[in-house]
């Protein structure tokens, strides 16, 4: 059977774009997606759980190989120490990141698109992509003209009264450091602290498969969903791509389509334009790769926002209540002052339980992460023509001074609210806090880490000196509170080794003008030198927006599944 539309990928990207092509009877769309299916009312109850990190350790639902460098990778000098390999989270389940990430639903600030326009994506300023924003949304509790109502994700925040006595205590540390309180963080750009904005509904969360991919939607006879189906390569005909060969259970499959549409994230969807000989012609040649297309920002640029934690004990009665098992109630923008640096340039998630198992509804995180980021040299390439082995991938974070500076003076921030009379009351032991191979390890959902961080916590919960003593000996890494708060060099270090991303990896197939070098489609999705082919997930960002991707990737969906149907 022949496709009007192949959608390689089911996340967030992809679920919006089968429900709206296939809204158009004549259109039959095919959806194909690695991991498995999430069908309605019977999704997995991990996905469903409105605290995210029951998913989000789950192996099930992750690409289980990917691993990336995160720190800068010197291709200079082949001596240099190495950074190490991290594992790196990336969703392999119908809605994608939407299905196992922390449901945070902010938008960015008006001058991110702004800078969209200015870098060449035309049509994609403030004032053109909040209606889609909009569109996405239903907002359960603001309305007007910053707010959506009809839209098939919801928005909604838990009221103060309702939040932990820790994110309480952090709310009331803010307003003594004389911060505003907004009640609306999707309302006015504005610095202050405010109730985050998150994905769910019922104390559930509702990912872009649950709210795109339907009952209804699924019934529809032109739109077939094919999970469990891993996308190998593109076909082409010259310079046309007509169609992808998949593995289906198992077995090779070939798809025919008037157009795919590649929706697989920034690392993948890069993968399979190199792959198919679309990028750097001095890779594709390295790789024994015939050039179809000579693209050289295909892969490069990829953009994170860096961040780094400061973390705590929280004491016995402020930790998570029985109000709602979302854990991030508290969100603070704020802006860092530097130099030609808009506003509203840092963030900080207030989170109130680290992780699914005991220990984690110990700790407390004060997560800042640079807003708007500066570091551009990340890229994804191949490191094996093996469609079955995962890229490369080099995020290159802090290779901007401004981004690194940013972090330094970030968790001396966060310091100095965290020794704040208010939050001394609910917390103990504060540390700088890594996300290390150790605590990955301990963070997959399995029988053996729950007890063991059962055992744990029962010391954890004893005497203060013995808290003192097992979370220096067994949580610490190497660098103390003390340290980095009385040596610059000791701060300086803990920021470039800890530092990681927030799984907002983009701009790997950015869009701009024609004439852009290193742009890879236009702004409507298509790739530059070939046709039929168009890629739309986060990997075409100009930028990386001032906030958690998943809703401007949701938004970009609906931009450019509207200029299908009118290009018709």
């Amino acid at each position: 059977m022949a496709y009007d539309y192949i959608i390689v990928g089911g996340g967030s990207a992809g679920s919006v774009l089968a429900n709206r092509l296939s809204s158009r009877s004549t259109n039959r769309v095919l959806v194909c997606e690695a991991g498995q299916d999430t069908p309605p009312g019977h999704e997995p109850p991990e996905i469903r759980d409105s605290y995210s990190g029951t998913a989000y350790f789950d192996p099930r639902f992750h690409w289980t190989e990917l691993k990336v460098h995160t720190q800068i990778v010197s291709h200079n000098n082949p001596h240099e120490n190495r950074p190490p390999l991290r594992k790196y989270e990336q969703a392999r389940v119908l809605g994608g990141g939407s299905s196992i990430n922390g449901q945070m639903a902010n938008r960015g600030a008006p001058t991110d698109y702004q800078e969209w326009a200015e870098r060449g994506a035309e049509g994609w300023g403030w004032n053109e992509v909040l209606p889609y924003f909009k569109k996405v949304e239903r907002d359960l509790d603001f309305d007007g003209p910053w707010h959506g109502k009809d839209g098939r994700i919801p928005v909604r925040r838990i009221p103060v009264e309702h939040w932990t006595k820790y994110a309480q205590a952090v709310g009331e540390a803010c307003k003594l450091a004389g911060m505003a309180f907004l009640p609306d963080q999707n309302g006015e750009f504005t610095d202050g602290y405010f109730p985050v904005t998150h994905s769910n509904a019922s104390e559930q969360r509702v990912s872009a498969a649950m709210g795109y991919l339907d009952a209804e939607t699924r019934k529809r006879a032109n739109l077939a969903l094919s999970t469990d189906t891993q996308v190998r390569s593109l076909l082409f005909d010259g310079a046309r791509c007509v169609g992808v060969v998949a593995v289906v259970d198992g077995k090779e499959a070939e798809f025919r389509g008037r157009e795919v549409i590649l929706s697989s994230g920034a690392i993948h969807s890069p993968a399979h334009l190199l792959r198919a000989g679309i990028g750097p012609v001095g890779h594709l040649k390295d790789m024994g790769i015939p050039v179809v297309a000579a693209l050289p920002g295909v892969g490069q640029r990829l953009m994170d926002h860096p961040s780094i934690s400061l973390s705590s004990f929280i004491r016995r009665g402020a930790r998570m209540n029985a109000h709602t098992r979302r854990h991030i109630h508290v969100g603070i923008r704020y802006s860092s002052g530097l130099p030609d640096v808009p506003k509203g340039d840092m963030f900080v998630a207030v989170v109130n339980k680290s992780a699914w198992h005991a220990v984690g509804e110990q700790i407390a995180s004060l997560l800042t992460f640079i807003n708007r980021t500066y570091s551009e040299t990340g890229q994804v390439k191949l490191s094996s023509r093996d469609w079955r082995t995962e890229p490369t991938v080099e995020f290159n974070l802090l290779s901007d001074k401004r981004d690194l500076d940013r972090l330094m003076t970030g968790f001396r921030k966060m310091a100095a609210l965290q020794m704040s009379a208010p939050l001394k009351a609910v917390t103990d032991n504060p540390f700088p806090a890594s996300y290390s191979d150790r605590v990955r390890k301990i963070g997959v959902v399995n029988a053996k880490n729950k007890f063991l961080t059962s055992v744990v916590a029962r010391f954890l919960d004893g005497p203060a000196a013995v808290r003192r003593y097992m979370i220096e000996k067994f949580v610490v890494e190497g660098f103390t509170f003390d340290q980095v708060m009385t040596d610059d060099e000791a701060l300086e270090a803990f920021v470039r080794k800890a530092a990681i991303g927030v799984w907002h990896a983009s701009c790997t197939c950015r869009m701009g003008r024609v004439d852009d070098p290193m742009s890879v489609v236009d702004t409507q999705g298509r790739v530059k030198g070939v046709q039929g082919l168009r890629v739309v997930d986060a990997s075409v960002f100009p930028i990386v927006p001032c906030a958690n991707t998943n809703f401007p990737t949701l938004m970009t969906a609906e931009k450019i599944s509207d200029a299908i149907l009118a290009g018709q």
